[in-house]
């Protein structure tokens, strides 16, 4: 005999969660990875019964930050794809909000944060592994926000912005910055000033994700989005520019993304609506009563 189905419990859809599952797993294999390259360091001191040097300990280490940081991006891509799969069918639950929550923590609260005191802020010690764990609480206090905000009732005029800084774009910046820098140095373990630029550029992010400054979520670009053809060609340069310099690109995207939400009170409404591309679409007329995607 069929169970009968209680009106209360939360549906669970298949293809927006499939996302949300990719999205955890490329976090945990992210912090997999980055066990790894540490338990070679230690057994290679081991066998040689003697401390390796800095350099020695980055060379054996490097790919596996690197794979670590590719995971995060990946991790990135399924958290764009679930929200616009749930959007697209009608599919947004109050279960796909919080899962897609808990899979966040760790791809992009946990998984930065251990990238980061590992591969640039370790030679600063305990002050490296204080400021990774302020970036963690903190985006671990700014998806409680969404969540919370998630669950009140949506207004019709609501434009849907992010109050504070999405952590997946968080992420995005310490992964892609630290890809840059892995590669400039990767033959010298020494990262000079650079390491303390990136322990302030954490802290800011840190502030940035519980802050009220509000960044655009770009929900109503979809399928039905009315564009131009320079846009079109904007967007294949875009995408050819990141294949071709993949290390400098994508800290350019996310510092733009991070950059404009901080001028953006002081933009033109013309000019916002044009770059964040808030077209009406017949799904925004269909679809007013559905959750926003969590992030």
């Amino acid at each position: 005999m069929p169970r009968t189905r209680d009106p209360e419990e939360p549906r669970i859809y298949f293809l927006p969660n499939l996302m949300t599952a990719c999205n955890l797993a490329c976090g945990f294999f992210a912090v997999l990875v980055i066990f790894k390259g540490l338990g070679l360091v230690e057994i290679k001191q081991t066998s040689e019964l003697s401390p390796l040097s800095a350099k020695a300990a980055f060379e054996i280490t490097q790919p596996y930050y690197e794979y670590a940081i590719l995971l995060i991006f990946g991790s990135c891509l399924f958290d764009l794809l679930d929200g616009r799969l749930a959007r697209l069918g009608g599919r947004e639950s109050p279960f796909g909000v919080q899962f897609d929550s808990l899979a966040d923590i760790i791809s992009f609260g946990m998984a930065p944060a251990m990238l980061l005191s590992r591969a640039v802020l370790l030679p600063l010690g305990d002050v490296g592994w204080a400021i990774a764990l302020i970036y963690l609480v903190c985006g671990a206090m700014r998806l409680a926000k969404f969540n919370c905000l998630a669950a009140l009732p949506k207004k019709k005029d609501d434009p849907g912005d992010f109050r504070g800084l999405p952590i997946p774009m968080a992420a995005g910046f310490i992964a892609s910055l630290t890809f840059l820098l892995i590669d400039l140095y990767e033959s010298d373990r020494e990262l000079g000033v650079w390491k303390y630029v990136l322990a302030g550029a954490m802290l800011g992010l840190s502030l940035l994700m519980i802050s009220d400054i509000r960044y655009p979520s770009f929900k109503r670009v979809g399928l039905r989005t009315r564009g131009t053809m320079g846009a079109i060609v904007i967007a294949v340069l875009i995408v050819y520019f990141t294949v071709k310099f993949r290390y400098v690109v994508p800290v350019v995207l996310f510092s733009m993304y991070l950059l404009y939400g901080m001028i953006r009170p002081w933009i033109s409404q013309r000019m916002r609506k044009e770059i964040e591309a808030e077209t009406v679409n017949d799904d925004d007329e269909t679809n007013d009563d559905v959750l926003p995607p969590a992030t």
